[in-house]
């Protein structure tokens, strides 16, 4: 079933598309009829006033997917499945004839031929402006401008009209009289074109990991492809054309002479260290743009004129073949389009790094699929399943190998027959190591609950360590003064900035990582269990003394319930903070958990595994706020209401 979901997921977008819309129209529909009935009701201001309103959130989910679906060219792929096919086909005939564009002003607003006749004479004239007075003697400086001037000359005779030979003119007419035919094969439609076999059994667009079918799979897609072969050949040949100037040859020979001659008297070694480098510099800067002016790639403007033309008309003449395509390129596929680049056509603008969401939701079926053998799961773990743990694993975590060490006795020795006999000390050490057999026990396992795991127990720690001390802040002098500098210290640090230190010192096991996050939690907890029971109001605090309370019962039954929104709202802070502190250590130095997909999929640029991750993060923070949200809806319901 999921593999045909997988395979069609173009027609269950067009599905969810239509679906949606309609429930964004709907929700809006009700919660305008919901605001009426209320209007006269509410007060603004009044907490009651933000509870409900299901269907304005029906409406923000509804909208964010259908925006997503849009500039992910969902929309596009759901609708008009083989226009990206089509888009590739005419992106071949635009890389086909960029060669010739790339001369043209039709397709860099200049003539090559201009570009390269205006940076070559400016060059020129700042180097006559640059000629050195002192490493060049007065007859060698005359020699060197005379020279430039001569290379000047080059870029003056190649762009005289008159000097055209008659066979570059015959070259480029018949270019032009190619490209109109080209135009004409394109004007005169696919006719009875089919696709292959071969194009017809591709994969669909974006079900593997070559995005778009390459071969033309539409009549459509056959005209441009063929006009794509066309249009590389006139290409080649339009390449091969040079303008080759009778007088020019014979100034190129007599400029590299010249300019051997100088180089030959720089090599002779009758200058120091410093003077022979700038003589070379200075002609190597010559030579360097006299190379760029004897390959015959300067043409009179007018000589390109009807290769110009040409171009537009084809460009005219694809554009009407495209038809409705262009409508629909338009509307449904944001950003540059397709580009053709070797031997694939990708998606180009939002699409390029914005999955669309079906694609998302296969990527993470694929990864849910616990059966790792047949390709689930990621790098050869499950991304959320259950395994038989070990118990003694769960005891060697909590408990430390110090307490064998500690315990009276020396360890066992092997005796004179080499065997060696466990005594209580060796038992003791090998219970803190798991090294016995307690059993097994069902578990979560797979890379989200390594993350869970490694977040759930730094947030207990730091509620457990970080709630007392924080009360005893709020209440005790002592605490205070003692504590607050120390917390205070390390706090405003980033818990990035802890992250490379504290796992260089534990490793990328999870203690180092559990470490760093509880360090994020305490301070938290302990900024609000201090805070809750500092802003305790003083009056109860005298009526439960004068009540003959003790101190105990004060804290347990005064400042605890007091203090218990500012601690329950620092959890849920916590929470966010750590999970986002938990990734980034994941992605800094691990080998499972959710931050762990992340990068490796950033450094091969899986923009699909990037987008599971970042909602696999969203739903699970989400999950947690919601769970923080009904523990404070029960515990403290109060709160608001005085």
């Amino acid at each position: 079933m999921f593999e045909w979901l997988s395979e069609n997921r173009a027609i269950v977008a067009a599905v969810l598309i239509i679906v949606m819309f309609g429930l964004f129209v709907w929700s809006i529909v009700v919660g305008r009829k919901q605001a009426k009935l209320k209007a006269n009701d509410e007060v603004f201001g009044d907490p009651v006033r933000t509870k409900g309103g299901w269907y304005w959130a029906v409406t923000g989910v509804t909208a964010l997917m259908l925006v997503w679906f849009y500039y992910s060219w969902g929309m596009a792929r759901a609708y008009f499945p083989n226009a990206a096919n089509e888009m590739c086909q005419i992106a071949k005939l635009e890389e086909a004839v960029s060669p010739i564009k790339a001369a043209l002003p039709i397709g860099s607003r200049y003539y090559k031929s201009t570009l390269l006749a205006s940076r070559n004479s400016d060059q020129l004239e700042e180097l006559l402006v640059q000629l050195p007075a002192t490493v060049f003697t007065d007859g060698e400086k005359t020699e060197l401008q005379d020279l430039i001037i001569q290379i000047r000359a080059l870029i003056a005779n190649s762009s005289n009209p008159e000097n055209l030979n008659q066979q570059s003119k015959d070259e480029l007419v018949g270019l032009s009289q190619r490209l109109n035919e080209l135009s004409s094969f394109l004007e005169a439609g696919p006719g009875d074109m089919t696709p292959s076999a071969e194009a017809l059994a591709q994969p669909r667009w974006g079900t593997t990991f070559t995005e778009i079918p390459i071969l033309p799979i539409t009549s459509k897609g056959m005209l441009f492809d063929a006009a794509s072969v066309e249009a590389a050949e006139i290409a080649g040949t339009f390449n091969k054309v040079r303008n080759r100037v009778p007088e020019n040859g014979r100034l190129i020979e007599d400029i590299k002479e010249r300019i051997e001659a100088i180089k030959e008297t720089n090599a002779s070694g009758s200058f120091d260290e410093q003077v022979t480098a700038d003589r070379e510099d200075y002609v190597k800067a010559v030579e360097r743009i006299f190379k760029r002016l004897d390959d015959g790639l300067i043409f009179p403007a007018a000589a390109l004129a009807d290769v110009n033309s040409a171009i537009a008309e084809l460009d005219d003449a694809s554009h009407a073949a495209q038809g409705g395509l262009t409508t629909a390129d338009a509307l449904l596929f944001p950003g540059p389009g397709i580009v053709k680049s070797k031997t694939q056509c990708t998606e180009q603008g939002s699409a390029r790094w914005l999955p669309k969401p079906t694609d998302v939701v296969a990527t993470f079926m694929r990864l849910a699929n616990p059966d790792v053998e047949d390709g689930g799961g990621y790098r050869g773990f499950p991304l959320l399943w259950w395994d038989w743990l070990p118990v003694s694993n769960v005891v060697a975590f909590f408990v430390p190998d110090w307490i064998a060490d500690a315990w009276p006795g020396e360890y066992a020795s092997h005796g004179p027959d080499g065997t060696i006999t466990p005594n209580f000390k060796d038992k003791l050490l090998a219970f803190a190591q798991g090294d016995v057999n307690l059993g097994h026990v069902p578990m979560l396992d797979g890379h989200i609950w390594d993350s869970l795991f490694r977040v759930l127990v730094a947030l207990a720690l730091g509620i457990f360590l970080g709630v007392p001390l924080g009360l005893f802040m709020g209440v005790s002098r002592f605490f205070k003064s003692f504590f607050d500098p120390l917390i205070e210290l390390y706090r405003p640090v980033p818990p990035l900035a802890w992250a490379p230190l504290i796992l260089t010192i534990f490793g990328i096991q999870d203690d180092g990582k559990i470490f760093l996050l509880f360090m994020v939690a305490f301070a938290i907890m302990v900024i609000s269990a201090r805070t809750g029971a500092s802003g305790v109001q003083l009056t109860k605090i005298r009526a439960s003394h004068s009540l003959g309370a003790t101190d105990r019962q004060i804290m347990w039954n005064v400042i605890l319930p007091n203090a218990l929104p500012e601690i329950l709202t620092g959890i849920r802070i916590a929470v966010g903070v750590c999970w986002g502190t938990l990734v980034a250590a994941e992605m800094l130095a691990g080998t499972t958990g959710v931050g762990f997909i992340e990068n490796i999929a950033r450094t091969v640029s899986d923009y699909e595994l990037i987008w599971v991750t970042i909602l696999i993060m969203g739903v699970l923070g989400l999950i947690f706020d919601l769970i923080m949200r009904w523990i404070i809806q029960k515990t403290i319901p109060w709160r608001g209401m005085g």
